[in-house]
């Protein structure tokens, strides 16, 4: 694998190599190793057109534990402030001779637009509405190690769909390994056509209830909805959308919690829920660096030697 772009790119056969090295990365970092060989002499570039917590710190130190020389560069301190343009920044940063870029950007496929343009793997750490690929895999990398299998399972997407990259990301990755797949939301944050996602609609929190055994929430991307008013109050949506403890006591007593951060207590979620023994929240986060981990080994052509560190 050369390039991370989208979901669709990970097979089942990929998805099961990175899911095993990505389980034996976690244990080795759990017992306090924060250093491999894997990667030293590589370059990293971290390039973000968006803000950014968990995506880049993760990339920033799955970088730097495998030895990389990691590189962070955002819009807001680069010559993008002064008109330069995308592709110029990337054929610039690839004058210096990165190994890899991993890109964040507000439009859909500028990683897929920037790939002719530098001789670097490229990875997409999230292109506007469009896709989020190693989110998806550190979502799914966690749902099998917990439910064991994906196959047969029933995961349900909660929140604003339309403008979600996770959502769209994690509809295809899921459906891929077996899983069956369904959305809830308020319909103005519904896709014209949920089914050309290959998803089940939900209409009622008492569905989600009777259907789930995992529920990953997303939070309200106002900033993907250009001043559009799409639900009454965050109050409203709150009771309608979100989860709290009530709802959570409604749910199958096996049902997981995801969410892809960043989140907001009082809206899809509350303290109750961050809480409980069922949220796998910050679960993700650290599963989210193995998984980094092991794509940044997998585009460099380095995925044995780390499978040989890890053993």
């Amino acid at each position: 694998m050369r390039d991370l772009i989208c979901a669709q790119q990970i097979t089942p056969e990929l998805f099961s190599e990175i899911y095993e090295t990505a389980l034996k990365v976690k244990e080795a970092l759990r017992r306090g190793r924060k250093k491999f060989s894997t990667l030293r002499g590589k370059c990293v570039v971290n390039l973000f057109f968006e803000p950014s917590t968990r995506t880049r710190t993760s990339f920033e130190k799955a970088g730097k534990f495998l030895s990389a020389d990691v590189i962070n560069v955002s819009a807001s301190a680069s010559s993008v402030k002064k008109g330069e343009s995308l592709i110029d920044t990337v054929r610039t940063l690839d004058s210096m001779h990165p190994d890899v870029i991993v890109l964040r950007h507000p439009c859909e496929g500028a990683p897929q637009t920037v790939k002719k343009f530098t001789r670097a793997s490229i990875i997409n750490a999230g292109d506007g509405r469009h896709q989020h690929p190693t989110q998806a895999l550190l979502d799914a990398v966690t749902l099998k190690e917990h439910l064991k299998e994906l196959k047969g399972k029933r995961i349900t997407i909660i929140g604003d769909i339309a403008n979600s990259r996770v959502a769209r990301s994690d509809a295809a990755l899921l459906k891929s390994l077996g899983a069956e797949v369904a959305v809830f939301g308020p319909s103005t944050m519904m896709p014209r056509y949920p089914e050309a996602l290959g998803v089940k609609k939900l209409n009622s929190f008492e569905e989600v209830a009777a259907f789930s055994d995992a529920v990953i929430l997303l939070r309200i991307q106002l900033e993907r909805q250009n001043a559009k008013k799409t639900f009454p109050s965050i109050r409203e949506y709150a009771t309608l959308f979100g989860l709290n403890g009530q709802k959570l006591a409604k749910l199958l007593p096996h049902t997981l919690i995801l969410h892809p951060g960043p989140f907001n207590r009082g809206v899809e979620l509350n303290n109750a829920v961050v809480e409980s023994p069922r949220s796998l929240i910050f679960n993700q986060v650290e599963t989210g660096l193995a998984v980094r981990m092991v794509v940044l080994s997998m585009v460099c052509n380095r995925i044995d030697q780390l499978k040989e560190e890890v053993q």
